[in-house]
């Protein structure tokens, strides 16, 4: 669709991510030489550059390392959904990915999020795009 920003150009590369994402997986890279997983999707290692990497189905658990609330942002489709919580976030298996963070509660005073660092969250996917939202807590 012309016009939007936020959706990806996937290559014969990044089809498998895209293509699984769609389908409601979240993928990550490991390596054999090494062990470490990583995101964003490469065709080496960053660790050690070794080229033994394969895909790997993550469990879709994180945990928040850092957040902020976007107040303003005039591309189209994220002006229609200010405030938003953009985050980095840390997978069960290691790496961190840049995502949103969906279903926090955003207070009216200030539009502070209801998070903290190191919250559980789990990854639930808009659109064929992985987002993460707070586990619940009973």
């Amino acid at each position: 669709m012309a016009g939007r920003f936020d959706l990806p150009e996937p290559d014969a590369f990044t089809r498998t991510y895209w293509d699984a994402a769609a389908g409601g997986r979240l993928l990550i890279r490991r390596c054999g030489a090494c062990g470490r997983a990583h995101h964003y999707p490469r065709e080496f290692c960053p660790h050690c550059w070794s080229e033994d990497v394969t895909w790997e189905t993550a469990s879709g658990r994180a945990t928040l390392y850092t957040w902020s609330v976007v107040h303003r942002n005039d591309l189209h489709p994220f002006a229609d959904r200010v405030p938003y919580v953009a985050a980095v976030v840390e997978l069960a298996e290691g790496p961190r990915m840049m995502t949103e963070i969906v279903g926090a509660a955003l207070h009216r005073a200030g539009h502070a999020p209801d998070l903290s660092g190191g919250a559980e969250l789990e990854v639930v996917f808009r659109e064929g795009f992985p987002v993460f939202r707070p586990v619940p807590t009973d």
